[in-house]
């Protein structure tokens, strides 16, 4: 059958036509169908694609989505223009070789068709792109013995950065390297150390040596500490202010909303007569409920679910109220804490760090202690909340689902809300007779100088009630030839011989000092030849998982120092350690070092491929 030139033009347009509206119902169905849930999860809280949203995730998601929207678009005006074209030019395209074949051509290069579908597939995240602000540091060198045989640090119970880590490996992003403190990732979990036998004790310590698991020359010095548990049914009344930040920056499904439903958790932890008082801050601080004991809970909750967000941060302004409110109402000998829950973009009024640092040391010796509760990905200044908590004779934790404000403010209240002893300081002293070098794994943003162990105006970490802390040295045996540090040309031979203290491989000291005490208490105890298992099976069992949690931030950090020890060989570990498990915190740790094989890098972003065309 012959057709006349016109109709084979418009037999082309209308081919044309029908290519590109089918192609742009691909593209549409493939955009709308990249839907994220949004539901609230007991293990994890997905971001919905808001307008806006900054942080590491849906940042991510909602410019592949608007890029995507704006790319169909284009595309099918390029279709429409190109099949308007080809009716004006008789059908076919300038420079095909047949009809139907330049026609294609032409299609897919102005619908771009691949670049459309590879987006999501290469489009990575690169630091400069979060917002959320992390203290910068380095890991711990190694350090000779004979140079430097004294380390001290602060004890550290804040819980943030595993909270962080598993939030962002269930969005299949692993976090820059700042926000890996791996003491944080270790005293995550609840470990089953000895308490006290004395009550007149605060806590007790225990120590346990072990061959290192990635390194057959170098052991492992585990010190594992044990708060005490105090009857909590005996003390005064709590005295609690809620601060809640209901800034702009809030409205998110996994910030204020998730912030109500944790406060309503702490709620059934409270006794009747505890009294809570809210005030909240956005472009200015306010009073949202008077102090109220928890028998009027009808009346708190309804305070708590009126609290809606916008506006700007005046978190400054929100602190001097809440910690005036707390002053107020103090209870004489029971719990008088400020509960900061934010994302910690304070904004205006009182910002400065030191200016807040200050502010809160300052009231800190009235009796108000601080908690700080971080909530979200995006805008997450955990910079600030750290030095807020520490400035507060408080902790800190991140709350990324409703199963972790349960084991915040529900299984561990106690640790949470009483402290017991506060500036504790560790030291140990290493004996250069039988240690040659020795690294200190994490608390990198908790050292202190060897001076400040016995100066009580320095101050350190605080120990709840209950709380469990741990510390792991990695250390090398003298006389041997295993050192990462060569030995010094003009060091003397006998340096290293016997100083009466052959069976000592360090001394392990302690100061503390109790909630209303100014002056500090030491407790020491040597570490011997006793301590030591020849066999990593046969090492206690929760200082083997705190090992393998241990490698594991290692691994995060670039594994500098654990050799050919992989994620594989810390499940290994992990499993073997894994134990009763009551809340299955420990299996959940061995799923997210699976999920941390296979996420991208958020240190190390893909390149885009789409950028040359663009």
């Amino acid at each position: 059958m012959q057709f006349s030139r016109p109709s084979l033009a418009l037999v082309g347009g209308a081919f044309a036509l029908a290519i590109g509206i089918v192609s742009y119902q691909i593209v549409v169905t493939t955009y709308r169908t990249t839907e994220i849930p949004q539901s609230l999860d007991e293990s994890v809280v997905f971001l919905p694609p808001t307008q806006g949203v900054t942080n590491d995730y849906s940042k991510y998601l909602n410019s592949v989505q608007i890029e995507s929207q704006q790319r169909a678009e284009s595309a099918r005006n390029k279709s429409m223009v190109a099949t308007e074209q080809s009716l004006s030019n008789g059908g076919i395209s300038a420079g095909s070789a047949n009809g139907t074949g330049g026609l294609m051509m032409h299609l897919e290069k102005s619908m771009n068709l691949e670049n459309l579908l590879l987006i999501d597939r290469y489009t990575r995240l690169d630091e400069n792109q979060s917002r959320a602000r992390f203290t910068e540091f380095e890991p711990n060198a190694v350090k000779l013995v004979n140079e430097e045989p004294v380390s001290t640090f602060s004890i550290d119970v804040d819980t943030t950065s595993y909270a962080y880590l598993r939030a962002m490996l269930n969005q299949g992003i692993l976090p820059s390297k700042d926000a890996i403190r791996t003491e944080e990732l270790v005293n995550y979990f609840p470990y089953d150390y000895a308490p006290p036998e004395e009550r007149d004790q605060p806590f007790a310590a225990h120590v346990s040596l072990m061959p290192a698991p990635w390194n057959d020359e170098s052991r492992i010095m585990h010190i594992g500490i044990k708060a005490l548990e105090p009857d909590v049914s005996a003390t005064s009344p709590a005295n609690l202010v809620f601060l809640v930040d209901t800034s702009g920056s809030m409205d998110q499904p996994n910030k204020l909303p998730l912030l109500i439903r944790s406060f309503k958790l702490l709620l059934s932890s409270l006794a009747a007569d505890d009294k809570v008082a809210i005030v909240a801050y956005a472009g200015s601080a306010g009073v949202v409920l008077e102090p109220t004991p928890i028998s009027q809970r009808s009346k708190i909750l309804a305070s708590l679910e009126n609290l809606y967000a916008g506006g700007s941060t005046a978190g400054g302004e929100g602190i001097r109220l809440a910690y005036s409110l707390a002053e107020q109402h103090m209870s004489a000998s029971g719990v008088n804490r400020v509960i900061l829950a934010t994302d910690g973009d304070f904004n205006v009024g009182m910002t400065d760090v030191d200016e807040l640092e200050e502010f809160i040391s300052h009231k800190r010796s009235s009796g108000v202690f601080l908690s700080v509760l971080g909530f979200g990905l995006d805008n997450y200044n955990d910079d600030l909340m750290q030095h807020l908590a520490q400035s507060g004779n408080g902790n800190a934790a991140y709350i990324d689902s409703i199963s972790e404000a349960r084991k915040v403010l529900v299984e561990q209240v106690a640790s949470t809300l009483i402290t017991i002893a506060k500036d504790v300081k560790i030291q140990v002293e290493f004996n250069p007779a039988l240690v040659s070098e020795y690294r200190l794994i994490g608390y990198e943003t908790r050292m202190l100088n060897r001076e400040d162990f016995r100066n009580d105006k320095v101050d350190a970490g605080e120990v709840g009630a209950g709380h469990s802390v741990t510390a792991i040295y990695e250390f090398t045996p003298a006389n041997t030839d295993a050192g990462l540090i060569a030995p010094s040309r003009y060091q003397e031979e006998d340096s290293n011989s016997g100083n009466g203290f052959d069976n000592e491989f360090a001394f392990l000291k302690i100061r503390y000092k109790l909630p209303d005490a100014q002056s500090s208490t030491l407790i020491a105890q040597p570490v011997t030849v006793d301590d030591y298992y020849e066999m990593m099976d046969s090492a206690p069992r929760d200082a083997r998982f705190a090992t393998a949690v241990a490698a594991f931030g290692e691994l995060l950090h670039g594994g500098r120092y654990t050799g050919e020890f992989g994620y594989e060989d810390v499940i290994a570990l992990a499993n073997d350690a894994r134990g009763d498990d009551r809340f299955g915190y420990r299996s959940e740790f061995i799923r997210l070092v699976r999920m941390a094989q296979v996420a991208e890098p958020l240190d190390f972003p893909v390149e885009n491929p789409l950028s040359e065309s663009e």
